[in-house]
C-alpha cells in the first residue's frame, strides 16, 4: 500500500564507530534498529523513528545521530506539507488526530518579550548570598481583617492555608498518563524541596501514601479514585474544570494503559477506557461549583483549601472572578502551551490563549473587584526557566506549576508521542519493560537539582531588583517592561514599554 507520507527523521549510523553491540536494538521500543539476516550486523529502519534520542544517548561508541528527513514539497503557503500529511493520516484511519505535550505553533511567547528591572543607584540591590531572601509562599484564602489582642497576638481564625518553601510546584500528571516511577520521582522531589506534587485525575497509588503531606489531589469530571480518604490525605484539593492543552473537552486514557495498578488507583475495571466527560455533570453554573466546593470542604472538615483549575480561554478573567465568588481558595490557570499525555491536535493547536495574557487579565480583574486577597493564583502552562517564574509572579501569580521541565530533567526528549504509550524513557508508559528504565532514586535527584538551581536564580533576580521576598514581587508590574509588543498587548499585560 502506498504510504503517501515521507518519514520525519533519518537514523545516521557511523559504520566506522558502530560495534554492532545491539544496544540500540534493545533500547528502541519503536523497532527502529534490528539485526540483519546474518544475526550480527545492526541496521536501522528510519520510518519508525520519533527522535526520542534513546539510541543516541545510550550508544556506547557514539555511532548514532538523528537528522530531520528533508523531502521538499511544491511551495504552497496554504497547503503546507504538515496539512497535507495530516489529511493523508485521517484518510488512512478515519480518526481524530491525536498529539501530546503543549501547543507547538509559532504563536508569540510573551515571556521572551518581557524584560525585568534591576536596581542601580537609588535602590541598592541585595546580595542573596549574604542577606536573607524569602521565597516561601503561602497559598489559600486570606482573612478580610486581622484582629490582635493587647499583647500583639492575633485572635483571628485563619482559613486553611498551605505553606511551600518555593513558589514552584509540580503540576497534575496522573498515574496512567505517566508511570508510577515518574510520579514517585516527583513525589520524592516535592518532599525534599518542601513543595507539592499533583496526582492528576488518576487517584493516588498506594505506594505514594507516604507522600500525602506533599500531595495535591484532583477531582475531575470522571471522579476517578475519589473517596473520603483520598480527599483527606493531601495538602489541598483541586477541582479540574479545564486543561490548557485541551480546553472544553474531557480526557481519555486508553484501556491498554489501564493495568491492574491503574485500575486500583482509579477504581475502574482493568482494561477499560478511562473517559472523563467534557463537563462535570453536576456543574452547570457558578452556584453548582459553589456546592461542590462546599461539599469537598465538608468532607475534609474544612481543613483543606479547595482549588479550581481552569483553562486559559477568552473570558478567563470573568471565569476567575466567578470561581473566587464560588468559594475557591486557589485558582489555577493553565495556558495553551501546557503539556498533556494526549489531546486532539486541532484543539491543542487552536483553542485557548497564552498564560501570560490570561494571568495578567485575571489578576487585574480580581483586583478591580476588590477580591484578590480572597484567593491565590497559580499559573501553569510551559515554564521553561526561572526567569519565566519571576515574570509570572510579577504579573500576579502566587505560585507556578511546572510539569514538562521536570520531565525533561528525568530524560524526556519531547518526541510528543506520549499518547502511544511507547515512551523509551519510561515516563509516559505503563509497559513494565519500559517503566523499569526510570530509576526514581536517580530521577528525583535530577528534578531536585533543577528546582534548587531555579530557586537560586530566582533569589539572584529578586536581589538584583532590590526585592527580598516573593510577597514584594507578587503583582509588582513596575518591575516589568515589554519589548516588541503592541499597545493592546501592553495594556492587557499591564506593563509599560521598555524605555518608559
Amino acid at each position: 500500500m502506498i504510504g503517501y507520507i515521507p518519514r520525519r527523521f533519518t537514523v545516521i549510523r557511523d559504520k566506522n564507530l558502530c560495534t554492532n553491540c545491539g544496544g540500540c536494538v534493545t533500547q528502541c521500543i519503536n523497532e527502529c534498529h534490528f539485526f540483519a539476516d546474518d544475526g550480527k550486523t545492526v541496521l536501522s529502519n528510519s520510518n519508525n523513528c520519533v527522535a526520542c534520542h534513546r539510541c543516541v544517548d545510550m550508544c556506547p561508541s557514539g555511532a548514532l545521530r538523528i537528522e530531520k528527513y528533508v523531502c521538499d514539497y511544491r511551495d504552497n503557503a496554504n497547503w503546507t506539507p504538515q496539512y497535507q500529511q495530516e489529511i493523508v493520516r485521517q484518510a488512512n484511519t478515519g480518526s481524530t488526530l491525536l498529539s501530546a505535550m503543549g501547543n507547538p505553533k509559532p504563536y508569540p511567547i510573551y515571556w521572551d518579550k518581557i524584560l525585568l528591572n534591576a536596581s542601580q543607584v537609588t535602590n541598592p540591590s541585595i546580595d542573596p548570598l549574604r542577606e536573607p531572601m524569602e521565597i516561601r509562599t503561602i497559598l489559600g484564602r486570606k482573612p478580610d481583617k486581622i484582629e490582635v489582642e493587647k499583647k500583639g497576638k492575633s485572635t483571628t481564625k485563619m482559613p486553611p492555608q498551605v505553606m511551600i518553601e518555593t513558589p514552584i510546584m509540580f503540576s497534575a500528571m496522573s498515574f496512567g498518563s505517566i508511570s508510577l516511577n515518574a510520579q514517585k520521582s516527583l513525589a520524592m522531589a516535592a518532599k525534599n524541596l518542601g513543595t507539592l506534587f499533583n496526582t492528576g485525575e488518576g487517584g493516588l497509588h498506594s505506594a505514594l501514601k507516604e507522600y500525602c503531606d506533599y500531595a495535591v489531589v484532583q477531582v475531575a469530571s470522571g471522579r476517578f479514585g475519589v473517596h473520603k480518604d483520598y480527599l483527606n490525605n493531601c495538602k489541598f484539593i483541586e477541582i479540574k474544570i479545564g486543561q490548557g492543552a485541551k480546553p472544553g473537552i474531557g480526557g481519555h486514557l486508553p484501556g491498554e494503559k489501564v493495568n491492574v495498578e491503574v485500575s486500583n488507583a482509579r477504581m475502574i475495571p482493568e482494561g477499560s477506557d478511562a473517559i472523563s466527560p467534557a463537563p462535570h455533570h453536576d456543574i452547570y453554573s457558578i452556584e453548582d461549583l459553589r456546592q461542590l466546593i462546599w461539599s469537598l470542604k465538608q468532607a475534609t472538615d474544612n481543613q483543606k483549601p479547595v482549588a479550581v483549575k481552569i483553562a486559559a480561554v477568552h473570558n478567563v478573567a470573568a471565569i476567575a472572578s466567578g470561581c473566587a465568588r464560588a468559594g475557591a481558595d486557589i485558582i489555577v490557570i493553565d495556558g495553551f502551551r501546557g503539556g498533556t499525555g494526549a489531546a486532539p491536535t486541532r484543539i491543542r493547536d487552536n483553542v485557548g490563549i497564552p498564560i501570560e495574557l490570561a494571568l495578567a487579565a485575571a489578576d487585574q480583574r480580581l483586583r478591580d473587584e476588590g477580591i484578590r486577597s480572597t484567593v491565590s493564583l497559580v499559573a501553569s502552562g510551559s515554564f521553561r526557566c526561572s526567569s519565566d517564574i519571576v515574570k509570572a509572579i510579577a504579573l500576579g501569580a502566587d505560585a507556578c506549576y511546572v510539569a514538562s521541565a521536570p520531565l525533561i530533567a528525568m530524560g524526556c526528549h519531547m518526541c510528543q508521542t506520549c499518547n502511544t504509550g511507547k515512551c523509551n524513557w519510561g515516563i509516559a508508559t505503563q509497559r513494565p519493560e519500559l517503566t523499569k528504565r526510570l530509576n526514581p532514586e536517580q530521577a528525583h535527584q535530577r528534578v531536585e537539582n533543577l528546582i534548587t538551581a531555579w530557586n537560586h536564580e530566582i533569589k539572584e533576580i529578586m536581589g538584583g531588583m532590590g526585592i527580598n521576598s516573593v510577597d514584594s514581587l507578587r503583582g509588582n508590574r513596575l518591575m516589568l517592561r515589554g519589548i516588541g509588543l503592541t499597545e493592546k498587548e501592553l495594556e492587557i499585560l499591564g506593563i509599560k514599554h521598555a524605555g518608559e
